[in-house]
């Protein structure tokens, strides 16, 4: 994204952030552990900035995003929008931010309701809102068919008479119905073509412009994060491994899990091609995560400090922070310049 924040005022602050899914078992189903799907997360957003998320499925990224929204209760931590601690308001009182904060679902197909025809799955918010009247509501539907490049004659319609780019398309049009400031794109183009995916990243970064929205883009394409975000942050088994500035994240990686992700996008650069790291073993299971930090047992860099002690996010510079004990002390083992 060529567009620069200039104002760094924040729209959200993410504290400690917790969302944990009880594990039943035995006869009388009693709680025996618990998924910990976002463990003690902390950022923040910027307004009219794009924040990337990346990870490897399930490393908590969707989580982390239908938490935020509210969608999910937190298990702990704070949520504060707009200065705002939404983290433990009930459903009453969290109809006003409702409209402020919508979700572009990764599902074009499963996402809109097939007995309703387009009009009604755009005016459907709208209604439920109660933010316009009936005429408005319908001028309101054309204007946002248009915006999204579908005609007014797309209201009558139904979804199954759209391919995956042009339901993405509606998806898009009814998330913008009430005016909110922030959406949450989760892994908005993922199931689409390639050809059709550039083109809904477009539309969403000149949506973004003219509706001054703020995005969090969560995805595992990298090369399709570095596309639309203006800052990256790297999930890893619930945890936030790294989170920079897109060009300091692609360009000079500190994180050893987020150098083996860039250096697996594949490039067509034949003169500056990264050394992979391949990792070893799969992803640990997040009812049993390990301890310390949660990568050293697939880090080929990990020593003994990294089995018992969990990193805190450092600040390296320029916005760009790390949880890693190669950049702390008391055993510094690499020399960040």
């Amino acid at each position: 994204m060529s567009k620069e924040i200039v104002e760094k005022d924040i729209l959200f602050e993410i504290k400690n952030l917790k969302k944990y899914f009880p594990v039943k078992g035995g006869v009388l189903q009693r709680t025996v552990g618990h998924v910990k799907a976002v463990d003690d997360v902390s950022f923040t957003i910027y307004k009219g900035e794009t924040l990337g998320i990346v990870g490897e499925s399930g490393s908590g990224k969707s989580t982390l995003g239908r938490t935020i929204l509210r969608l999910l209760d937190p298990t702990d931590g704070e949520i504060i929008y707009n200065n705002e601690d939404i983290s433990g308001l009930r459903q009453g009182k969290l109809r006003p931010y409702r409209k402020d904060m919508q979700m572009v679902f990764q599902d074009p197909y499963a996402s809109l309701n097939p007995r309703m025809s387009v009009g009604e799955l755009i005016e459907e918010p709208m209604i439920v809102q109660n933010t316009l009247s009936k005429p408005d509501r319908k001028k309101m539907v054309v204007d946002l068919l248009e915006k999204v490049g579908l005609g007014p004659e797309a209201r009558g319609k139904y979804p199954h008479e759209f391919s995956g780019g042009q339901r993405q398309r509606i998806g898009i049009a009814r998330s913008l119905s009430t005016r909110p400031k922030f959406i949450i794109g989760d892994e908005p183009v993922s199931a689409l073509d390639v050809s059709v995916q550039s083109q809904v990243l477009n539309l969403m970064e000149d949506l973004q412009d003219e509706f001054d929205l703020t995005y969090l883009f969560i995805a595992h394409d990298l090369s399709v994060v570095k596309h639309i975000s203006d800052r990256v942050g790297v999930m890893y088994l619930g945890r936030l491994a790294e989170i920079a500035p897109k060009d300091s994240l692609y360009d000079k990686p500190l994180h050893p899990y987020t150098q083996a992700l860039i250096a697996a996008v594949p490039s067509t650069d034949v003169l500056n091609v990264r050394e992979k790291t391949p990792l070893k073993g799969d992803l640990p299971s997040p009812s049993n995560p390990p301890t310390g930090c949660a990568f050293h047992t697939r880090c080929p860099k990990a020593h003994d400090r990294c089995k018992v002690e969990r990193p805190e996010l450092t600040h390296m510079g320029e916005e760009h922070y790390v949880a890693c004990h190669l950049y702390t002390e008391p055993e510094p083992v690499v020399k960040v310049e």
